[in-house]
């Protein structure tokens, strides 16, 4: 199938999606092998963070050090795996107004449903790490004009994220929140909230207006509800986009520290997929069959 129609079909689901009062879950892959997981497991939607790219492609902090052609890669190999749409964070745009342009080009060719872009100054840092700065609302509603504008397919989504919180408080975010509404955009996302009345506050003002994105992160500064608790609220996508890094990255610490202990991971042999289960995972048989009917041997 050409490759710009199942990118209009990813971003036309997750528009229609969006239209329904229950919200989409959307867990955090960092890769293509996460996101078949993510796929098999059912659900609708995933979620692609700066963080989890920094965290797996790097080894390193959230903290501005990744590129647009980093994440674009990193996007393309997850599309190319998995039929879900797929929301992308593009962090600041990486740069001014052309950059973000640019950014939403790549993001897109490379299968983006959904781009995610904020107004933090640079460099950017996580959500919820302090000493954030913020771009002028000017400058960043000129950054969501370009994105719009850029966009090949009218149906690629554009999410506008405010950090507002933690440099201005909340009412200055919601005045951001605002200004990125008037812009065009199809969604928002308020950041780091640190009550559930203050969430209260912002479904109120927005949630009947335009999908609202609620980002839980554990040990974060907002209160970490469930998606249907959340739904009541009023958001329409949830995200908990670095959970599956953190997870894993516990899972691989009990792991390193007994197979240096016990130089086997015999003990492990029970939490494992062995090595025909992970293949039958990942579809290797299929794979063998297609190579062996394109070589003519069936």
């Amino acid at each position: 199938m050409n490759r710009t129609i199942v990118e209009a079909g990813r971003s036309r689901s997750l528009k229609e999606r969006l239209r329904s009062p229950e919200p989409v879950l959307a867990p955090g892959v960092y890769d293509a092998l996460s996101a078949l997981l993510a796929e098999q497991a059912g659900f609708e939607a995933l979620y692609l963070s700066g963080g989890a790219v920094a965290y797996t492609l790097l080894g390193r902090s959230d903290v501005g050090l990744t590129t647009a052609t980093e994440t674009a890669d990193v996007l393309a190999r997850i599309a190319d795996r998995v039929s879900l749409p797929i929301i992308v964070d593009g962090d600041t745009g990486y740069g001014n107004a052309l950059n973000t342009q640019r950014t939403v080009r790549a993001f897109e060719r490379a299968g983006a449903a959904m781009i995610q872009l904020e107004d933090q100054g640079f460099p950017k840092r996580c959500g919820h790490l302090a000493g954030k700065s913020l771009v002028s609302t000017a400058e960043m509603c000129g950054k969501l004009r370009a994105a719009l504008d850029a966009r090949h397919d009218a149906g690629t989504l554009i999410l506008a994220r405010t950090d507002a919180v933690a440099v201005e408080g909340l009412d200055a975010a919601i005045e951001r929140a605002e200004a990125y509404l008037a812009c065009g955009v199809d969604a928002l996302f308020v950041e780091a909230v640190v009550s559930a009345e203050d969430m209260g506050r912002v479904c109120e003002r927005f949630a009947a207006r335009i999908p609202l994105l609620a980002n839980m992160v554990e040990g974060g500064k907002t209160p970490i509800q469930s998606a249907s608790e959340l739904g009541r609220r009023g958001y329409r996508i949830v995200i908990y986009p670095g959970g599956t890094v953190r997870f894993a990255s516990r899972q691989l610490q009990r792991y390193f520290a007994g197979l240096k202990a016990a130089g086997t991971t015999r003990a492990f042999a029970g939490e494992m997929n062995d090595f025909d289960a992970l293949n039958a995972l990942i579809g290797t048989p299929e794979l063998l069959d297609t190579g062996r009917r394109y070589a003519g041997e069936d």
